[in-house]
């Protein structure tokens, strides 16, 4: 393939946390392994990455922990940094949206835009706390996810099921400050009006056309990534808002904006930009060369920022009009972990600095495991016995075996020099195709975001040559027939080359080790597949272990480190107590005993009940997200407490009038609240 530019981006983490080996499998790692490859093939590459530092995630951090935000980007900055660092995720840059070069790249963004009416400007009714005087950021509003039933899903977003949601979508919403349910109150912003943009961006996604000419091969897109675009299109895009009421981000540089900040779906995309801007000063580079022209522009993220990646900040680029619109988005779905999803807040997450700081030595075998179960195409599972079971089977009597096998035999019979290679058998020729035809089948996975598929195509020489050495039996044949096991040996040397070329992108460490082991002190990927790496008379060395094998006690250990972290944050994952409030904010709730007299689904919302509720003072209705812990049948009759005095809510059609208490547990399980002695229906709750 000819030369090409390419501009790639690994998704901002959030300064509010560490990484976990899901966000490293699904991100991350693929995409250090597509630039490694891209740069060995010779293409002009920039590998974009920073921290992600505003938001409400992070103001919500601050206020868990009582410091500044400040304080939790810089600590959460040093962490990530220091963990792609030692697990060798090489970016270029990895830059952060604090900076003043963010700052004055965004600000100048968001301002062109508004220059060229890109935006509308809207007044709407949103989310606000009356206890503590603010509108409520997406991150600070919680409820019920309306497609999965999850109790403590986002206003932006679902963390369980990862669908993107709306304030307005959560069921029995409460803000994350005070606990209380939070008012509608009128503000104004500025918005990007999607539905404008339906037209081209489905030309775009299914055909790859931009204004009529080819842009992209829509061929080479994940289906899930299309999949999930077109369904928000042909579900009709909505006017979102690209400013939010928030102390915490970049100001929005419009006079009359004042406590008004951009939306961090706007502010970290153009993190990619102003990261380049910072790297490119530090190389005397010009930075618009990896934003405009012929340039391949390529996200890798998770699928929960597919909708962010693929049409969201395509809009703001086209209209712009000065940049290049992704040639790809190749997004992964979930890992999960032991049987269950990863959860930060539960804390069932293996985190990647602290796995780095117990086993330093084991970066490739992880990187292997990681990239062999890859969610490239569905959600995958790490499980510590499958990582056991990969590094014994496939990197240690695999890999290992026969690169060990192949140097020590070599040192055994020849002082570690490298053999001539004489007359070819048809066993012999098999191996040679094999090694000559494997560089066209890796790249062509590689180019087509098959990351997974690419690393077995290696793995799969590596077990070409372990065949080959137990099918020749060189220690045997070496009594009878010297010259033939020159001839092995030297193709076996010539097949631990190639592996040394090929395993780079994977396993630069591994693949390291092996050219020293060659004394190939340099490389060019464009070797590989040659059988003539090697020449006879050249001297290697002694190899050393590549691979220890993982014993049982590893895995016990490491099971039990995350059951007792898990088993830590449960018992303490109780919601903290909320702030003290005035006694008659609580009179003012009027809680009442009422007994269910119908219940039924709401259409088209699995999740959802709409009860007809005897409060004693009235028969009313009221939606309730108990659907996936409750069938209407059996809860004809019960006796509940209502909350009554709520402002009437329409949720799905149907208008709610009060609130179900319910008991909540750590698991998510729900529980009514009853009483011990029947009630009569009206008796008020104090």
């Amino acid at each position: 393939m000819e030369k090409q530019k390419y501009t790639i981006t690994a998704a901002l983490p959030y300064a509010n946390g560490p990484l976990h080996l899901g966000h490293v499998a699904g991100v991350y790692l693929p995409a250090d392994i597509f630039v490694r490859f891209l740069k060995h093939k010779g293409h002009d590459v920039a590998f974009i990455c920073g921290s992600d530092e505003h938001g409400a995630a992070i103001t919500l951090r601050a206020k868990k922990e009582n410091v500044s935000p400040q304080e939790i980007v810089d600590k959460y900055n040093k962490i990530l940094a220091d963990s792609f660092e030692k697990f060798g995720i090489d970016f270029d840059i990895f830059h952060r949206t604090t900076t003043d070069i963010h700052k004055e790249t965004a600000q100048d963004f968001f301002k062109k835009l508004h220059d060229k009416g890109s935006f509308t400007q809207q007044t709407n009714e949103q989310y606000y706390d009356e206890s503590y005087n603010q509108f409520l950021a997406d991150r600070y509003i919680a409820g019920e996810c309306p497609k999965c039933g999850y109790g403590e899903a986002y206003g932006d977003q679902c963390e369980k099921c990862g669908s993107a949601l709306s304030p307005n979508d959560l069921i029995n919403p409460v803000s994350k400050l005070s606990g209380k349910p939070p008012v509608l109150k009128e503000t104004t912003h500025w918005f990007l009006p999607m539905e404008k943009h339906e037209k081209w961006l489905s030309e775009w996604i299914k055909e790859g056309k931009l204004d009529g000419e080819k842009q992209h091969d829509p061929n080479t897109w994940r289906k899930q990534v299309v999949g999930q675009c077109m369904s928000w299109i042909d579900g009709g895009l909505q006017p979102r808002a690209m400013t939010r009421d928030l102390d915490w981000g970049i100001p929005v540089p419009l006079e009359g904006a004042d406590g008004k900040v951009l939306y961090v779906w706007l502010d970290a995309p153009i993190g990619y930009i102003s990261a380049t801007k910072a790297w490119a000063q530090e190389q005397n580079k010009n930075w618009k060369d990896y934003w405009t022209g012929d340039r391949k522009l390529v996200h890798f993220i998770g699928k929960d920022n597919i909708v962010f990646h693929a049409i969201i900040f395509p809009i703001l680029l086209k209209e712009h009009g000065d940049f290049i619109l992704p040639d790809n988005v190749p997004a992964s779905e979930f890992l999960n972990l032991e049987g269950d999803k990863f959860s930060t807040s539960r804390n069932w997450a293996v985190w990647l600095h602290e796995y780095l700081e117990r086993h330093p030595d084991k970066v490739d075998e992880l990187k292997y495991t990681l990239t062999s179960i890859a969610p490239e195409s569905r959600d995958s599972e790490f499980t510590w016995s499958d990582f056991q079971s990969r590094v014994n089977n496939e990197l240690a009597d695999v890999l290992g075996n026969f690169v060990n096998r192949a140097l020590v035999l070599t040192q055994k019979y020849y002082d570690g020099v490298v053999p001539e290679c004489g007359d070819l058998s048809a066993e012999d020729q098999k191996v040679i195709e094999f090694i000559k035809n494997i560089p066209a089948k890796v790249e062509e996975k590689l180019y087509s975001y098959k990351i997974r598929e690419a690393q077995a195509e290696v793995m799969g020489l590596a077990r070409i040559g372990n065949r080959y050495l137990a099918e020749t039996e060189p220690w045997k044949l070496v009594k009878t027939d010297k010259e033939r096991v020159k001839t092995i040996m030297n193709i076996a040397l010539q097949v631990t080359a190639n592996l040394s070329i090929l395993l780079d992108p994977f396993m630069p460490e591994t693949a390291g080790k092996i050219r020293g082991f060659l004394g190939m002190n340099s490389f060019e990927w464009s070797q590989a597949g040659k059988v003539n790496l090697l020449s006879s008379g050249e001297q290697t060395e002694k190899p050393s272990i590549l691979f220890k094998k993982i014993e049982d006690d590893f895995v016990e250990e490491e099971q039990a480190i995350l059951r007792s972290t898990a088993e830590e944050s449960e018992s303490s994952d109780h919601e903290p107590q909320k702030e003290d409030i005035p006694f008659d904010d609580f009179l003012g709730m009027d809680i009442r005993v009422g007994e269910i007299l119908e219940a039924k689904k709401v259409k088209k919302a699995d999740k959802l009940l709409e009860l007809l509720v005897d409060t004693g003072l009235d028969k009313r209705t009221i939606v309730s997200g108990i659907a996936q812990h409750y069938s209407p049948e059996e809860i004809i009759g019960k006796k509940v407490s209502v909350l009554l005095n709520l402002p009437p809510r329409k949720i799905r059609g149907v208008v709610s009038n009060g609130m179900i208490l319910m008991g909540e547990n750590t698991k998510g399980e729900l529980s009514f609240l009853t009483t011990d002695k029947d009630l009569e229906n009206g008796s008020v709750v104090r």
